[in-house]
């Protein structure tokens, strides 16, 4: 094979390439790590040599890799067996059966040990969608596991549920103070429910056993194969640092970071990794950041291609569904959440916020911030606003993460400085019917402006939030051009739909400009790594709600085929 023969061609296909004009070609080139062609049928036939894997795609399509840019890997693959319980949906669907889960569990445990699990969902739970009046409780924990600590996060993980065990090894009970921007559920007799909201999580989880390194390293590469299987080749990993010290089950989140480097120094990171750092924990200070960021010293790696840490994420407020993001207008069964960084007053968390938020830009770094109310995302959005007049950088390229209840004026800065917006369409399926009875009908078709944000010439980014939702872009591309519920199919916000070019979009050219990565990946051009993703049919005129019967046959990354069907 000479040294211009392509390694792989793929032809006879429908490549949507995704470039500026979201050009349909028939067929890819690659040789080694780059793509070297685009274009015919014909052309990629006549540029293979007798080394040439040939593929012939009988009108499969061929995209970019995809690129889920806000998925907790490490987290995602520890909260999966043998290293956690499966509590979510489908898995259970009722108290009981997740009581069952945990009695299973119990009897193959030590007495003592901790029993963890994720992923319960109260809308999902028989007994709570019976009675609105129900919820989770340590008693119905208890009579499973009167002995053994239980912790079990939920889907969104802003919320966990444990038992008495649980309770007393951390020291919680009725006179317990939660931290500032937690919430202690009580019974009406003022004892714990058992259930703990936003940073009053972390009174638990500081003390679940951490995960060695080695075993961090055994559920990344666990995930990395199966992101494999759904054509993801990047992801962005948000939130690995001392401020990640009380995360989801326990330990230092420099333990992921650590990982991740040796991974990537062994030649066994088959993905491309973009890190947020997280200088403070949920309800942290400026303070807290000034601390981390001085700690965080933006650690090294072996291939920046392959592992960056990139910038770094703050906390601004909740999550809607447990009424704890900060909005303009009451909740339906009234409040209007708040701010969760540190401070007695909404007035001094807002100065609290525009510091940490100042401290981490004129260090450099990218942000990201988690924020989903519109109260709060006006406040984040003229935060980066106020630290980029104060401190220049012509492309901080800063992004909220999340922007459930985004408004005009605040996506009108973004798009000015050319700032971003990170989604969650996969969540809208899930939760728009719940969203409903939380803040009215009108807010909830609104949650997740997609259209608006792309008309507004806002970069949109999906991603899938895993493990709050699965790693499956299928569904977010079907859900940003359907806007339908997954339990009752009824649409929520119509007007919000996009066409499959820009949701295509929002999981591979934008999450790489996203990274400072779109001149080498991103889309299907000449120059570009060969990040590919095969799927078994034509995409183009397909029904959207067929997007998710689309099977990936191949992935193809860094010129290799990692995953073949």
């Amino acid at each position: 094979m000479s040294d211009s023969t392509p390694t792989l061609v793929l032809t006879g296909g429908q490549v949507l390439t995704v470039d500026a004009g979201f050009t349909v070609a028939e067929g890819v080139a690659v040789r080694g790590r780059d793509i070297v062609a685009v274009g015919s049928d014909a052309e990629m036939r006549a540029l293979a040599g007798p080394g040439t894997r040939v593929v012939e795609l009988d009108g499969r399509t061929v995209l970019p890799g995809i690129n889920d840019s806000h998925l907790h890997g490490a987290a995602y693959g520890l909260a999966k067996p043998p290293f956690a319980l499966d509590v979510g949906n489908p898995a259970v669907g009722t108290i009981a059966d997740i009581a069952a889960v945990v009695e299973r569990a119990v009897r193959e445990s030590r007495p003592g040990e901790w029993i963890v699990g994720l992923g319960w969902d109260a809308g999902y739970l028989a007994e709570c969608l019976a009675d609105p009046q129900r919820f989770p409780h340590r008693r119905d924990l208890d009579a499973v596991a009167p002995e053994n600590p239980v912790c079990l996060t939920d889907f969104s993980q802003h919320m966990v549920w444990v038992n008495s065990a649980a309770l007393r090894v951390c020291g919680v009970d009725a006179n317990s103070t939660p931290p500032p921007g937690g919430v202690i559920d009580v019974d009406p007799d003022g004892e714990p429910t058992g259930i703990l909201r936003e940073a009053a999580g972390k009174l638990v989880q500081a003390a679940l056993p951490s995960p060695t390194v080695g075993r961090r390293r055994q559920a990344i590469e666990a995930v990395v194969r199966e992101l494999h299987t759904r054509g993801i080749t990047s992801y962005t990993e948000p939130g690995l640092g001392p401020g990640g010290a009380e995360t989801l089950f326990g330990g230092l989140s420099t333990d992921n970071w650590t990982a991740y480097a040796e991974l990537a120094e062994d030649g066994q990171l088959d993905a491309r990794v973009s890190v947020l750092l997280l200088p403070a924990p949920m309800g942290g200070s400026a303070d807290d950041v000034r601390k981390g960021l001085a700690e965080l010293r933006r650690p090294e790696s072996a291939d920046p291609r392959l592992l960056r840490a990139i910038g770094v994420k703050i906390f601004g407020d909740g999550v809607p569904p447990n009424r704890t993001a900060w909005m303009n207008e009451p909740y339906a069964d009234g409040g209007h959440g708040a701010l969760c960084v540190h401070g007695t007053t909404p007035a001094l968390q807002v100065a609290e916020l525009r510091e940490m938020i100042r401290l981490a830009h004129e260090a450099g770094f990218q942000l990201g911030v988690h924020v989903t109310g519109d109260r709060a995302i006006d406040t984040v959005v003229d935060a980066f606003l106020a630290a980029n007049a104060a401190s220049p950088r012509p492309d901080a390229r800063h992004y909220v993460i999340h922007g459930d209840f985004i408004g005009a004026d605040s996506l009108a800065k973004l798009a000015a400085h050319g700032y971003g917006v990170n989604m969650n369409p996969a969540i809208k399926w899930t939760i728009s019917d719940l969203m409903d009875e939380v803040i009215g009908t009108e807010r909830s078709a609104y949650q997740w402006p997609v259209r608006s944000t792309v008309e507004a010439g806002v970069a949109v980014c999906a991603s899938s939030d895993a493990p709050i939702t699965a790693p499956d872009w299928r569904q977010g591309v079907a859900a940003m051009m359907l806007r339908e519920s997954k339990a009752s199919g009824r649409q929520s916000g119509p007007e919000q739909c996009v066409e499959l070019a820009e949701a295509l979009r929002a999981y591979t050219i934008n999450p790489a400009r996203q990274d400072f990565a779109e001149e080498w990946k991103g889309s299907v051009e000449v120059g570009k790594v060969a990040d590919l993703c095969v799927l078994d049919r034509p995409l183009l005129d397909l029904d959207p709600h067929a997007i998710t019967d689309a099977e990936v046959v191949m992935t193809v990354f860094d010129g290799r085929v990692v995953y073949e069907s």
